[in-house]
């Protein structure tokens, strides 16, 4: 049973792990959310924001201009908590790679292999906390930057929603999550 519940949150840590490191990288954190006649496709993420024709297919992406550079705030938070997200994260699937029941590294200390997969488990679950923190926040910051135009009858001709790679963050951190109760709770 112990093996089966290590492989399980493992195969989940690992998804979920992907699933951050994705939503980190991809630039569709906020997508245009107008329904009519739209010719372009407009995606902003933490790192640049594209627009894709949807005539001909053609994407052009616009970088910011530098990672220090003066960007609003749910930017910079989001980049800091899904990185170190990220990192945790990957120190957490090492940590329980290490401490599997199948491999044999410390194949004699079945103790410290538990202990190995409990600490897995909780940086994992920290690692998640932060993950769902910031891609809530950034969420967050949408839905209230939207609620504020409408609030003011301010039309800018495009408004946006929440992308794909929003919702790759939060399913990320929610999986890592479940990993890591699966690790810390069902497995003592």
């Amino acid at each position: 049973m112990s093996a089966a519940l290590q492989m399980t949150a493992f195969g989940l840590a690992l998804l979920s792990t992907l699933f951050l490191l994705l939503a980190t990288c991809t630039d569709c954190w906020m997508v245009n959310a107008d329904d009519s006649l739209e010719v372009s496709h407009k995606c902003r993420g933490l790192w640049r924001e594209c627009v894709t024709n949807m005539q001909d297919g053609v994407r052009t992406c616009d970088q910011y201009d530098s990672i220090l550079a003066d960007h609003p705030v749910k930017i910079v938070v989001t980049r800091t908590l899904l990185i170190t997200a990220d990192l945790l994260a990957g120190l957490a699937l090492a940590s329980l790679l290490l401490g599997l029941d199948c491999i044999k590294f410390l194949k004699e200390e079945p103790h410290v292999k538990l202990k190995m997969c409990y600490g897995a488990g909780v940086i994992l679950g920290v690692g998640s906390i932060l993950g769902l923190v910031g891609s809530v926040w950034y969420a967050v910051d949408v839905y209230v930057e939207r609620a504020m135009l409408v609030s003011h009858n301010i039309f800018l001709g495009v408004h946006y929603d929440f992308g794909w790679s929003c919702w790759l963050g939060m399913a990320g951190s929610t999986g890592c999550f479940v990993a890591s109760v699966l690790l810390t709770c069902c497995l003592c």
